[in-house]
């Protein structure tokens, strides 16, 4: 390629960034990361980043609706007539979390609050033709902390699975170590100091319709077949020194 003909594609390049930045409406940090976001109360319940029939037949569109639509909706709904009036509704959904985390008596607040955040988490966790196994740094990551990709999968499907009731299994990057954990009803890593990097929901509601009671095949499913790997070595990488 000529020098002339580099500098005209970069220049296209450069058009189509701008021209879906201005789509979206979002800075370019919220670009790279769907997570990152300065708005305020009262709080919008964000689309979903697929077609609701996008992850057919894994996930079906009547549980993705019914999920989003319904169930997420409700905790944006009630969270915003909770922070309405009170000095929290300046605040950003990261930073309701982090105030009301320990505060027993905002218990409902942070509910709400952590729950919004968990599923559009799990949401970017997932995507059409997903699955398999990760690539670069992550992967070399999850070599050294697990000793496998075949080990974390055996671990991480695990965690899912013993979770009692409602709760979430994630992989999260403490300081420098990769690790699974598992979190109740709508608790989650960063009010422990950890990075999330993927979850999925094992909430029943999250897969009942498509899997009934059978939990450890959704999970199998969401690893073989769902797993967003580009969207968790964001994650990681913006936690690299």
């Amino acid at each position: 390629m000529n020098k002339k003909n580099h500098y005209i594609l970069i220049g296209i390049y450069l058009f189509m960034a701008l021209v879906a930045g201005n789509a979206y409406g979002k800075d370019s940090d919220e670009l790279t990361n769907p997570m990152k976001s300065s708005e305020k109360a009262p709080f919008t319940l964000p689309a979903l980043p697929y077609d609701a029939k996008a992850l057919e037949p894994n996930i079906s569109e009547k549980t993705l609706n019914l999920h989003h639509d319904k169930h997420q909706q409700a905790y944006v709904t009630k969270l915003n007539e909770l922070v309405k009036g009170t000095e929290l509704e300046s605040k950003t959904l990261e930073e309701i979390i982090m105030a009301t985390a320990k505060d027993e008596s905002k218990q409902g607040i942070f509910n709400n609050a952590a729950q919004f955040w968990n599923h559009t988490f799990y949401w970017n966790s997932m995507k059409s033709g997903g699955g398999g196994k990760p690539l670069g740094k992550l992967a070399a990551q999850i070599d050294k902390d697990f000793g496998s990709y075949d080990k974390f999968k055996e671990q991480f499907k695990q965690t899912g699975v013993t979770q009692f009731g409602s709760g979430w299994a994630w992989l999260v990057l403490d300081k420098d170590k990769l690790k699974i954990i598992k979190t109740s009803n709508a608790d989650l890593p960063m009010v422990h100091g950890q990075r999330a990097l993927l979850v999925i929901d094992v909430w029943e509601h999250a897969y009942y319709l498509d899997y009934q009671n059978r939990r450890p095949d959704y999970i199998t499913i969401f690893l073989d077949q769902l797993v967003n790997w580009s969207f968790a070595e964001s994650n990681f990488n913006m936690k690299l020194f």
